[in-house]
């Protein structure tokens, strides 16, 4: 029986474990990278390890999230970054260079390496042939130090590509499409893998729309082949050196199979407030449209917004719009500068944002109230663009234009010829925003550099005997990492400010949850399905943790977010019957006797409502090293009691 592409990868790169489906693996990482919005804590982690320079092939900081410097504290982030950074070993990209991601897969990115990100996206590098994963900064600061990444080995899934597109239908409608089939929650514990005659059709950045948005599957992360079209992608950013073919056996086995005929779709949407609540375009087309984004690291590449310019020349952007264009890279904004592609943009009326996640992020473009906002991203989440009730849809580059010149929802393939846009035979090569670090011999002589605004990672304790604490918030299904600790222009400054963040922890679902929880100094979280779906983010742990939750019960977890609560030291129980969910309540009373013993034991868990008088079973399932980390408060605890 032979290897699907992710066993091979995973099979090259296995330090411990073994390949057996639902089993811990540790792997070997090549490459990390980090944005800002995370990189600062952590690389307070990585100084706490005391690893003096890291031990990856490559590790890159980019500054791509915090880049509104509306005061003195993203430009103090961005500072401590970049001096680390150099001390440490790391390339550091700055401000204006682009998003992780795009400038990731156009210079650093190698097929068959892994790459572990503290940005849910990360995955994007599955474009290009690598097994790239989004973590948390604890993971990644771990792995920059030598450490393995532990995973839970995955079950493959082969999505077969047939035909090939027709004219106005994008990479983006395909990944919509899977969406459409799997849900949010389809891709849990799984790898994507595509395949098929239909992937030959398809350029290297239209393969990255693809893997860049597998992560609202919540699979573990999705790859295709490395091909003679990866090849020519390489060729053309000067690296074809980087190359090796890569692909499945022909007699690998999967655990699913999904057909999809490219040739059979049409332009498609998501609608608010999740990526998977697709419609075709032509279902809706016709609603009033306030507001159009473009860009991210969905989709932002040269092809991406050369067909935007293509589309836009000569015309003008409708009265009632409003049209924003950001470049994924400085790469990309430069060849549109010079080919005069910028120059037509400009002139249809589209205002023109710097290289950087801007209104993905929620950093700037907030819509009008209740205002529609169509956009190319990857995440339509309530209250994620900065205002709460705008509606929300995501869509391709090609459907976001022409509905921009109608200022309807327009379905692209009412306009006509569509454009044809060449991958060019060479790209625009300057690094000159990449600042290399300092050398070994020197690397003693740079300073840090930090702000007043940078406070210590928050403090866990060993896991107790016993834990009784109440009920502090019990909320639903589909919970985000955006509900727990929202973003935006006006939070992502203390992204490094931990205290200061606690003060708005799930305000989007409870405002009263911070104050509840500091008056009771600890707690208990309930949730119900896939809990802590979207970004990778580990302040949805690391305030909960500075908040006193000791533990959060759900009817099951998003993968990435389970992981930073273990890394946080906080318990993920699941309610062995989902019908228990309904017998608990906000206010509740509830005990976890001898839980240190049971961790330890694999014993069964008793969850009691001492309010109720009820006895909820529970399960926490844990690989030996996982209980470890529990035990001793966490992993940057375990990690130092392991040096």
């Amino acid at each position: 029986m032979g290897y699907t592409l992710a066993q091979k990868i995973i099979k090259n790169h296995l330090v411990d474990g073994e390949m057996t489906v639902g089993s811990e693996i540790g792997l070997k990482i090549d490459q990390t990278l980090t944005q800002d919005a995370t990189g600062t804590m952590a690389y307070l982690e990585f100084e706490a390890m005391g690893v003096p320079r890291v031990k990856t092939e490559r590790s890159v900081a980019y500054i791509d999230h915090n880049t509104l410097q509306s005061g003195f504290e993203n430009a103090d982030d961005h500072r401590f970054i970049g001096s680390v950074a150099k001390k440490h070993g790391i390339y550091f990209s700055r401000p204006g260079n682009g998003i992780c991601h795009q400038v990731h897969l156009e210079r650093f990115g190698k097929p068959g390496k892994t790459l572990i990100g503290s940005d849910s996206h990360t995955p994007t590098g599955g474009g290009i042939g690598m097994l790239a994963f989004g973590a948390g900064g604890l993971d990644v600061a771990v792995a920059m130090g030598g450490g393995a990444y532990y995973i839970a080995m995955p079950k493959m899934v082969k999505v077969n590509l047939t035909g090939k597109l027709n004219d106005w239908v994008a990479a983006k409608d395909i990944i919509l499409e899977v969406l459409r089939r799997l849900t949010v929650k389809g891709g849990v514990g799984k790898i994507i893998e595509y395949t098929g005659e239909g992937v030959k059709t398809l350029s290297v950045p239209q393969r990255a729309t693809i893997t860049n948005m597998g992560a609202e599957l919540g699979a573990t992360t999705s790859v295709f082949p490395s091909d003679e079209i990866t090849k020519e992608f390489l060729r053309a950013q000067g690296r074809v050196g980087d190359w090796q073919a890569l692909s499945a056996d022909e007699d690998a086995v999967y655990d699913e199979v999904l057909e999809i005929n490219l040739s059979e779709l049409e332009p498609l949407v998501a609608c608010p407030h999740m990526p998977d609540n697709v419609k075709a375009v032509s279902e809706i087309a016709g609603m009033k449209v306030d507001q159009v984004c473009i860009g991210s690291c969905t989709n932002s590449s040269y092809t991406d917004l050369m067909t935007v310019a293509s589309i836009l020349k000569g015309k003008t952007v409708h009265p009632d719009v409003s049209l924003s264009i950001a470049p994924g890279s400085k790469q990309v904004f430069n060849m549109l500068a010079q080919n005069g592609a910028l120059a037509d943009l400009i002139a249809s009326g589209a205002r023109i944002l710097e290289s950087a996640c801007g209104p993905c992020i929620g950093m700037g473009q907030s819509p009008n109230s209740a205002g529609i906002s169509l956009r190319t991203f990857n995440r339509n989440f309530e209250g994620r663009s900065g205002t709460k009730d705008a509606g929300v849809y995501l869509l391709s580059p090609e459907t976001a234009a022409v509905s921009a010149l109608r200022g309807v929802l327009t379905d692209p393939t009412t306009m006509g010829e569509a454009p044809r846009i060449e991958m060019p035979k060479a790209f625009l090569i300057n690094d000159n925003m990449i600042v290399e670090p300092e050398s070994e011999e020197n690397m003693q002589s740079v300073v840090v550099l930090r702000g007043p605004n940078i406070k210590e990672f928050p403090a866990s304790d060993e896991l107790a005997e016993n834990i009784g604490a109440d009920v502090l918030l019990k909320v639903g299904d589909n919970i985000t990492t955006d509900h727990i600790m929202p973003a935006g222009a006006k939070l992502l400054p203390y992204r490094s400010n931990i205290p200061q963040l606690s003060n708005y922890c799930f305000t989007a679902c409870d405002e009263e949850f911070p104050a509840r929880a500091k008056k009771a100094g600890k707690g208990i979280i309930v949730g119900g399905s896939n809990y802590g779906q979207g970004s990778s983010r580990e302040h949805a742990a690391l305030v909960p943790l500075y908040l006193g939750i000791k533990a959060v019960v759900a009817k099951s977890f998003a993968r990435i977010h389970r992981a930073n609560l273990i890394n946080a030291g906080i318990l993920p129980l699941v309610f062995k019957n989902e019908a228990d969910y309904d017998a608990v309540e906000l206010g509740d009373s509830l005990t976890l006797d001898n839980i240190r013993r049971h961790v330890v034991n694999d014993e069964p868990i008793i969850l009691r409502n001492e309010t109720r008088g009820k006895d909820i079973e529970v399960t926490c399932e844990l690989s030996g090293r996982q209980k470890d980390i529990l035990l001793a408060g966490g992993l940057l605890n375990y990690t130092r009691d392991k040096a």
